[in-house]
């Protein structure tokens, strides 16, 4: 990986961040309900706010240059904790629920986020993959955490359980708890997944030791809630061929399950419930809530989060991946945060080529330097698109005014990546999805399979190669 210093303008008005649909911010995440029902704690552009629980303007706790994310209440909803990486990787935090100076209360190296804070509210439940237990049998890796405790007021970590806990909820003995588990690296906001590693709901029991799987399936159930009394869990999870909803059954028996929510477009986020029994969760981006014994229908709240997001002209240091020299030596392409950059090697100019929320890599190289094909999700899955310099008279990419974008191929169900020029530029190489080797012929726009993927030794998707190279023109 190499050290780049580039330059990026980000000139944005100071604008009111939901003016455009009555003043109702969108994309809260990781909402939490306060346990008297009277507030709702959500992270929105990097910081902590709260709102009160039935709607209107929201408060802004945090508001440091890092991110700062997942807010948890204590049991008096005096404190609010939350993970920040301001010294550089996520710690947890505590800071008062109306605002104020946050005290830092972990420091390890490696990635905290709060889960809960005890019944009593001494301490605070976070996951971290800082060490697992001599005896697990665990593949060690960052993504497989362990449950620690760490005191409100600080001191040092100690391990519940050394297998990954997350979203615990206490039940009413206040040590044992239900949690959803995790067992493999599939992303976590990947939806209709259906596998043997897709998350299942636990109860643990803390005089025992004892771990029961409630949710034995190859679907998706996770965000466990526990009823004040116990004998209720409330969850999220994909089934009847649905996205995910909000979901109840009895504790001891939890095949017995009841929809309590009908969404149907896109998943339910982020459960959490007061002491009332009210739920809170989010849906398409923005807040709902939820009595199950009341309502029969969520009723969503609008958030007002009026915040200034100008930015001035900055310098940063750009953690470049997959860096690419041009066919000339002069230039550089690369990727940063999804997106592909061209820089100089002789001077400070960089060009942003792709500016997508899709994510974008695999760069190549057309050998007159004029031309760049690269892998793109900005139709749903993978497929190459050049970017090619539209001026004559500008000479390379990094100092280019104008830069043409569009799709090698047209996109359709086909996934195609590893695009790779051929020495004299008329054809390029990829693979088509993920087995079998082509070659697309830039002039007759003709594709021709190469190998049809039967003695392709990756049958189960992993791309263990680095592409495709035409050795010949």
């Amino acid at each position: 990986m190499k050290k780049i210093l580039f330059a990026s303008a980000m000139a944005m008005a100071a604008i009111c961040a939901c003016a455009a649909d009555s003043d109702n911010a969108l994309w809260l995440r990781n909402a939490r309900i306060s346990p008297d029902g009277s507030k709702i704690a959500f992270n929105y552009k990097g910081d902590i706010w709260t709102v009160p629980a039935n709607g209107g303007q929201a408060t802004r706790l945090t508001s440091q240059t890092s991110y700062e994310t997942t807010p948890v209440w204590s049991p008096d909803g005096k404190k609010i904790a939350f993970a920040s990486d301001r010294h550089g990787n996520f710690d947890i935090f505590i800071v008062d629920a109306n605002g104020g100076p946050a005290t830092r209360l972990t420091s390890n190296s490696a990635r905290e986020l709060p889960e809960a804070f005890s019944p009593d509210g001494k301490k605070i439940y976070f996951s971290a993959a800082i060490q697992a237990p001599a005896q697990s049998a665990m593949f060690p890796s960052g993504r497989m955490t362990q449950l620690y405790t760490v005191d409100v007021n600080g001191g040092a970590p100690v391990q519940v359980i050394g297998t990954p806990a997350q979203k615990i909820s206490f039940l009413p003995d206040g040590k044992s708890f239900v949690y959803q588990d995790y067992k493999g690296m599939e992303n976590e906001w990947r939806k209709h997944h259906t596998s043997s590693v897709t998350r299942d709901l636990w109860r643990y029991d803390a005089a025992t030791g004892k771990h029961t799987n409630l949710t034995d399936r190859p679907g998706e159930d996770r965000d466990p809630i526990v009823s004040a009394d116990g004998r209720t869990l409330y969850f999220l999870a994909e089934r009847d061929g649905k996205s995910f909803n909000v979901y109840s059954a009895p504790i001891d028996n939890p095949s017995q399950v009841t929809a309590l929510t009908n969404f149907s477009t896109h998943p339910v986020r982020f459960l959490s419930r007061s002491n009332d029994g009210t739920l809170a969760f989010t849906y398409n981006g923005e807040i709902y809530t939820l009595n199950p014994a009341a309502d029969k229908k969520a009723r969503k709240i609008n958030v007002n989060a009026v915040i200034d997001d100008a930015e001035p002209m900055k310098r940063i240091n750009a953690s470049a991946a997959n860096g690419l020299i041009s066919p000339d030596g002069k230039e550089v392409v690369f990727e940063n945060r999804g997106n592909l950059f061209v820089t100089s090697v002789e001077h400070s100019s960089t060009k942003q080529i792709t500016d997508t929320p899709a994510i974008e890599g695999e760069a190549s190289w057309n050998p007159d330097g004029r031309e760049i094909v690269f892998t793109s999700m900005r139709d749903g899955h993978f497929n190459i698109y050049r970017a090619k310099i539209r001026r004559d008279d500008d000479l390379n990419f990094s100092s280019a005014t104008l830069i043409d974008e569009q799709p090698v191929i047209a996109a359709d169900k086909t996934e195609r990546t590893y695009p790779k020029f051929s020495p004299d530029g008329k054809k390029i190489a990829f693979i088509q999805d993920r087995n079998k080797l082509m070659v697309y012929d830039t002039e007759t726009k003709k594709t021709t399979q190469i190998t049809d993927g039967s003695t392709y030794a990756y049958r189960n998707g992993a791309l263990n190669i680095t592409g495709p190279r035409i050795l010949t023109g």
